[in-house]
């Protein structure tokens, strides 16, 4: 568990004003809001989507505290915290390698062209008897995917699984900060999510970094 004061100075981010309010859920999907008292909001922005377009939406359904790079006006959400920073996805990383560092336990890293969450599943079939595990939900690999099923790790866990996907250089070192393996899984190299790279050998070399510390 970690308190909305904790997460803003992971963030980088300083105020004796921000409540120790503990955070249980990193939302960024307005439509999978349970529980807003112990939710925070990325507003993340992308091509086809501004997260910031949801905040008063979700404000209105309770939610009142925000990650986001472009600061509302503070009058128009009385009660609400927004923790303003440079890159909202790159805080929802950070935050995300931060809470997979307070763990000391075997993690499984996955990746591949095809087959991750197959290879996934197949594992957690195998190891579920004798391990507590937790693992990423569906194919939650990305750059949002895998930080969201980092922050599920609990005390209680004692083996991790978890994809790692990419479709260009420069996103594997990101998610190996995050993922921390310390076994590594490679399926296969294939045609799958080519379009980044200039051939195969620079798609593998760029999985393999995932491996570096494994």
């Amino acid at each position: 568990m970690h308190t909305l004061q904790d997460i803003a100075g992971t963030l980088g981010l300083s105020g004796h004003h921000i409540p120790k309010i503990a955070i249980y859920t990193l939302l960024t999907d307005s439509r999978k809001l349970i529980n807003p008292e112990s939710s925070l909001f990325f507003a993340l922005s992308g091509p086809r989507r501004d997260g910031h377009f949801f905040i008063p939406e979700l404000y209105k359904a309770g939610l009142r505290y925000f990650v986001v790079s472009e600061k509302p006006n503070a009058k128009n959400y009385p009660g609400a915290l927004f923790l303003t920073v440079n890159n909202v996805l790159a805080a929802l990383q950070k935050l995300a390698a931060f809470h997979r560092s307070k763990f000391d336990i075997e993690v499984i890293g996955i990746t591949g062209s095809n087959g991750k969450t197959i290879v996934k599943e197949w594992l957690y079939q195998l190891l579920q008897a004798d391990k507590t595990i937790v693992r990423s939900p569906k194919s939650y690999n990305s750059q949002i995917g895998v930080p969201l099923s980092v922050w599920e790790i609990e005390s209680a866990n004692d083996l991790a699984i978890f994809e790692a996907g990419i479709s260009q250089p420069g996103e594997m070192q990101r998610l190996r900060e995050i993922i921390q393996p310390t076994i590594g899984v490679i399926t296969n190299i294939g045609s799958a999510h080519s379009e980044g790279f200039k051939n195969n050998t620079e798609k593998l070399a760029e999985k393999l970094l995932l491996f570096k510390d494994s």
